[in-house]
Order: C-alpha cells, then structure tokens, then sequence
C-alpha cells in the first residue's frame, strides 16, 4: 500500500465530518451529519481494503521469500559455523573457540521448524525444490499465490457490499462480520471461484435492508468518534506492514516482486560460493 493511498483515504475519512456542500440552507443539520457519517463509513471501507490488500500481499511475499531463499540463508549459517569451526581449530584460541560455538549455535534446529515452513521442508528437512536452489538442479518456481487483479476486484466490491460498518442492527453486523471473515480467507488465498461463489451467495441472501432512519445527533457524533478510531488503528496496522521486513522490501519492486526475489537468490548463492571459497582455503592451509 503506498503512502500516497493511505493519505489520500485517511483524509478521505477525517474529511467526511465536515458538512456537505450544497446543501440548502433549511437543511436539518442530522440530515447533513448523517451523510457525513455515510461517507466516513464508506472512506474507511476503501481503507480497510487497501490494508488487506497490503497485509494479504506482505504475508504472501513472506511465504515465498522463505521458501525460496530460506535454504540459502540456512546454508550461508552452516558455513559461518564451518568457517569458524576451522579457525579454532587452527588457532586454538579461546576467543576463536567462542566465535565457533556461537556461530554453531545459530544454526542449530529451532523447535517447531518443520511446523513453522511445512510448505518448503520434507521429510528429511528439507524439500527437493528447497535443496535444488543449492545445486544446479532446475527449481519449480514458488506458488503464485498474491491475488490477481480480477480477485482484488471481486473482494473489493464483496466488501463494498457485506461490510459490518454498514449495518446498525447488531443481528445484521454478526452475520456481515462472518461472511467478511469468510470473504478474507477467499481473498488471502487467492480464489477467484470461490470469491464468485460468495458473491452470488450474498446477492441471494436476505434482502439488504431499508434505508437507515435519521439517527439523532448524539448517536451520529459517536459513530464518527468511533469510525475516527477505527482509521487510527488502521493507520498503525498499515505503518507496521510498510516499516516491516518483508514490507520494506515488497515496497522496493511492487510491481516485480519474484524478479526482486530472484535478484537477492543471485547475491546469496554469491556469498555462497565465496564463503565455500573461504571454507576450502581454510581446509587446505
């Protein structure tokens, strides 16, 4: 999600209180707070898509970015350690012989790591594709899973539609509350089908309800205070993704993020090759 997105929707949001232009002058004011309470609720709707769609894209970017280059990584570790190992060997000295146990102690097995990356390890720690990236084997390139432009489309007008922000009736928002977590799980995995399926379940649902009634002022103004909440959380959930890791760097090629995957593939099976450099220079010396 860029900077400029998330400015343009957050102000979007805070911008909704103000009254509405045009309005006559015999206006009732709950009739101009009531539209401004619409358009907050219909500005943090496109906000939270842009969230999700950023979330869903880093978690995405994560799974790939371990399997593909989480061997790597491990691989340079053992060669740290064997690179350290010799040295102490060699010198005998207690400083050297610290250096090795910590290395060594980097890359020993962490608990639950066959569960953590159970989509790239195998039965015997690691999987044919992972091992491959090692050697000159061909590698099956990862599952595309970030979803496609048609995808994005199909949720964002799902959410459009079902999100609980547009129901005031407490029996409505849980039942919108569980087809958006059912609609989220569609779109995080990138199922087009299943997304269509949704839609056509909700479009046959129970019909959407009658206009809202003037709500009085002091119930309009607390909706607002809580949509202004609610934007605020977002903005921290959405500066957490971008100042992340992973985040960071989908940000540095959005458009390209398996050509920024394979170009840091490249850089490490460098170090690789110079580190398994080192590691025989060591042995022969």
């Amino acid at each position: 999600m860029s900077e400029q997105q998330s400015e343009e929707t957050a102000s979007a949001t805070s911008g909704a209180s103000g009254p509405a232009s045009g309005a006559s002058g015999d206006e009732r004011p709950e009739a101009r707070l009531e539209r401004a309470v619409r358009a907050a609720e219909q500005a943090l709707i496109e906000f939270e898509i842009a969230v999700e769609t950023f979330r869903v894209e880093v978690e995405n970017f994560s799974r790939l970015h371990h399997q593909k280059l989480g061997p790597m990584y491990a691989r340079l570790d053992e060669l740290d350690a064997l690179i350290a190992e010799a040295r102490a060997e060699r010198s005998g000295d207690a400083e050297d012989l610290r250096l090795a146990r910590e290395a060594r102690s980097l890359v020993m097995p962490m608990p639950g790591v066959d569960e953590l990356f159970h989509d790239w390890m195998g039965s015997d720690g690691i999987s044919d594709d992972a091992g491959a990236m090692l050697t000159d084997r061909p590698v099956r390139p990862p599952q595309r899973v970030r979803p496609t432009e048609e995808v994005k489309r199909l949720y964002r007008e799902l959410v459009r539609r079902a999100h609980p922000d547009l129901a005031q009736d407490e029996a409505e928002r849980q039942r919108r509350d569980a087809f958006i977590a059912r609609v989220n799980a569609a779109y995080g995995r990138g199922e087009e089908q299943l997304l269509r399926e949704l839609a056509e379940e909700w479009a046959a649902g129970p019909a959407a309800q009658a206009e809202q009634r003037l709500s009085e002022s002091e119930e309009l103004y607390a909706r607002l205070e809580w949509l202004a909440r609610r934007k605020e959380l977002l903005t921290v959930v959405a500066r957490e993704l971008e100042d992340s890791a992973i985040g960071a760097m989908l940000r540095m090629a959005p458009e390209d993020p398996d050509g920024l995957l394979n170009e840091i593939a490249e850089q490490l099976l460098a170090q690789v090759s110079e580190k398994e450099a080192q590691l025989a220079a060591l042995a022969a010396g």
